[in-house]
């Protein structure tokens, strides 16, 4: 009986794609290649594909390849899935990883704007760094269709060895419990900096992801960050001890389209249905000591509506959101910013610190009051973001000091 597994996608309007078919026989290898790039690279694909049909053992079979222009880490990804399927291997198929991608990240790092890619989809893996976004989740998850998540598991692994994201924070959106615990045996050997938990309603969950890490790893986990997303009523109730779950849990997030549909309410521009749940999450957060983290915001082309969003998820306490769309980013970068007078403010708050310190003071007073080291800390952390932004200089901090 011929059996026939493909992996990958071909057709009008497919990029930087193939589609990998492996069809059975009693007969030799033939391996036959379909590509507009052929003449260039006809060769070196094949010689991939030998090469790796040699490690997987596979004698026998027709093995065809459609080729839009995939780059070699989606080809190793798709024939990987069709190989291992056919071979019943577990093992991998590694290609070199980067040197620009062996960097960790501080769990304190600016977390403004995420970029959700989908994890089945090659074309928009390869450029998404040049948009200057702090963290890209490579998703396994809502974004990939059931029956193409087997294959998608092997192009986001190559994804994070092979892509360059230009120091954007990579992340990975796992699967809902308990799916996503077999999603962490591909990505976590691999230069991932944090693991995304979708749907999460308790600790319990994070401390399985936080306990299967440190397994797959052989050791404890030292640099993979985790944010769990709050998606549901329950989410929402238990999101102080979901914060506090593991010393690994940087940032809190909440997803609004789940949770409006759990508590059965449309979601809406204006957001008082989910006033109480960003509340709680960003209340959550900042009492854990982490970042709270706002929802993606649908609508990327009205961007009017998208810096009233953005703007509205800052004064509610959020220090970032999601993106849906490369043209949000900007927008969001630009919401999040601090204005004139909270600059103002925190520079002036800066200065008196300061001098305090220099005057060897133990307390800091501004206009008669005193100042908390809290509120010292914001300061600093706001006009350290205005200065990289080029929103200020260090000039501007001296006149004030002055």
């Amino acid at each position: 009986m011929t059996k026939t597994i493909t992996a990958g996608t071909k057709g009008e309007g497919v990029r930087s794609d193939c589609l990998v078919t492996l069809e059975s026989s009693d007969e030799g290898i033939a391996v036959a290649i379909k590509s507009k790039v052929s003449t260039l690279y006809g060769d070196a694909i094949e010689s991939l594909a030998r090469e790796m049909l040699d490690f997987y053992g596979i004698r026998k079979g027709r093995l065809e390849i459609d080729d839009s222009g995939a780059l070699p880490f989606t080809l190793a990804a798709r024939l990987e899935a069709v190989m291992r399927k056919q071979s019943g291997s577990a093992q991998g198929y590694f290609l070199p990883v980067l040197p620009q991608n062996q960097y960790t990240t501080q769990r304190d790092r600016e977390r403004v704007s995420r970029l959700y890619l989908p994890g089945n989809n090659p074309k928009l893996m390869i450029n998404a760094g040049i948009y200057g976004c702090h963290g890209i989740i490579l998703d396994l998850e809502d974004s990939v269709a059931p029956d193409k998540k087997y294959e998608a598991r092997f192009l986001v692994r190559n994804a994070l060895r092979s892509v360059d994201f230009y120091g954007a924070e990579r992340m990975v959106r796992i699967n809902q419990l308990p799916a996503g615990l077999e999603d962490l045996g591909f990505v976590v050997p691999q230069p991932v900096n944090l693991i995304v938990i979708p749907k999460c309603e308790n600790a319990g969950q994070v401390r399985q992801v936080d306990a299967a890490i440190s397994e797959i790893l052989g050791h404890s986990n030292e640099n993979i960050h985790l944010m769990p997303i709050i998606e549901s009523a329950a989410g929402v109730m238990n999101a102080f001890d979901i914060a506090k779950a593991s010393e690994h849990v940087v940032a809190l997030a909440i997803g609004l389209e789940d949770y409006t549909a759990d508590i059965g309410v449309q979601r809406t521009a204006e957001g008082n249905e989910s006033f109480f749940a960003r509340s709680m999450v960003v209340n959550a957060a900042r009492a854990a000591g982490i970042q709270p983290i706002d929802s993606v915001f649908s609508d990327f082309d009205d961007t009017d509506a998208l810096l009233r969003s953005a703007g509205m998820s800052k004064s509610l306490g959020f220090c970032g959101m999601g993106c849906i769309h490369p043209r949000q980013i900007p927008f969001i970068h630009q919401a999040f910013m601090p204005g004139d007078a909270e600059i103002e403010k925190a520079s002036r708050i800066v200065a008196a610190f300061e001098k305090a310190e220099k005057e060897g003071l133990g307390v800091v007073a501004l206009d008669s009051k005193m100042i908390d080291p809290p509120v010292v800390k914001r300061a600093l952390q706001v006009m350290d973001k205005a200065r990289k932004a080029g929103i200020v200089t260090k000039d501007r901090r001296d006149s004030n000091e002055r």
